[in-house]
């Protein structure tokens, strides 16, 4: 049978509404029959599903595995695709490349069998789930029978040899976070990391550490005393707090008296809950910049709630892609055994 020629970016497999990209759809073809010469279809193991999507699934699961993954394969036959109709996120997977397009078979580093990670959100890849094998709430991973997609634009790294997989897709899962701290954190600033104690948390406290310089600060917020031990222990950071990120100025208080009384430069909010976006804001210096992200954040909430506290600062939404996100995860990985012995013990 002809290939089809396909959208560079996907359009192509938008139903409904019409016009839009394949994150905006609500509905996307999912049928992996059809062949275009532009895509690559892709055998998928396992699903790590956003943290805010795979928490909101939970919660409104009661728990319950069956539940959930009952819930995870409705809303892909629904739409087509793993987008929480709730938080609008999606998610990464991890699989083996089954089949690439006549016209990307020259252009692109894969071939056939080689074990890849999508670095695009599963909000817009075209998935089909056969059938779902285990649920692991604890890590928010889903490991499954079924098939994607990804398009001509679509981003990817293949699995490294040195890593096991379920180790990779812990650290690509959240390789936007590291990569952008490692873009905004200068030598001797003040960073107030929010979540801290998560995945993408604790890269973005590894990064920061490395760029601070001795005179810098990194400081972590944290749910309870025992990952403030924690973070310390492992040498994350320089001071840890405990606190709720919902609450800002239990927050503020305590961030600035860890500093001296002092405001920071930048903060980061890791935070997979809603109503953290005062806490990630009332600590920062005008001219500073506050960084989310969380896919729970609310756009409106945090510019509001900055220009309501005349807070004169640059406010970054979660982009999860930078170039040399994926390597710069993965590095972090290799280079701090502490780091890389308590990602094994916890996401694999």
């Amino acid at each position: 049978m002809a290939e089809l020629k396909g959208n560079k970016y996907g359009t192509h497999r938008v139903i409904e509404p019409k016009g839009v990209l394949t994150q905006a759809a609500w509905k996307i073809d999912n049928d992996m029959s059809k062949v275009y010469s532009n895509e690559i279809v892709c055998d998928v193991t396992s699903l790590n599903i956003d943290s805010a999507s795979f928490t909101q699934i939970s919660e409104a699961c009661g728990g319950d595995e069956k539940k959930i993954g009952e819930m995870i394969m409705g809303i892909v036959a629904e739409r087509g695709k793993q987008q929480n109709p709730v938080t609008g996120s999606g998610g990464m997977f991890i699989g083996i490349v089954n089949t690439i397009g006549d016209d990307l078979k020259d252009e692109i580093d894969l071939k056939p069998g080689d074990k890849i990670a999508s670095l695009v959100s599963l909000s817009l890849t075209p998935l089909r789930i056969d059938k779902i094998l285990a649920v692991h709430k604890d890590i928010d991973r889903v490991d499954i029978v079924g098939q994607a997609i990804l398009f001509e634009s679509g981003l990817y790294a293949r699995l490294p040899d040195d890593l096991s997989e379920k180790l990779s897709l812990a650290a690509l899962d959240v390789a936007g976070a590291p990569a952008q701290t490692a873009k905004l954190v200068q030598v001797n600033n003040d960073v107030l990391v929010l979540g801290a104690a998560g995945k993408s948390g604790m890269l973005v406290c590894t990064e920061a550490m490395k760029r601070v310089g001795p005179l810098g600060h990194v400081v972590a917020v944290v749910l309870t005393q025992e990952d403030a031990d924690l973070l310390k222990s492992m040498k994350l950071c320089t001071h840890a707090i405990v606190a709720s990120a919902t609450e800002p100025i239990e927050v503020l208080e305590k961030a600035l008296e860890v500093n001296h009384g002092h405001e920071y430069d930048i903060s980061i909010c890791c935070v997979n809950i809603e109503n953290c976006e005062m806490s990630c804001i009332l600590p920062v210096k005008d001219g500073g910049t506050c960084y989310f992200f969380s896919m729970a954040t609310s756009f409106t909430k945090a510019t509001l709630g900055a220009e309501g506290c005349g807070k004169d600062v640059d406010i970054m939404m979660g982009n999860g892609y930078t170039s040399g996100h994926a390597e710069i995860a993965l590095s972090e990985l290799r280079a701090n055994p502490v780091l890389r012995s308590y990602f094994e013990s916890k996401y694999m």
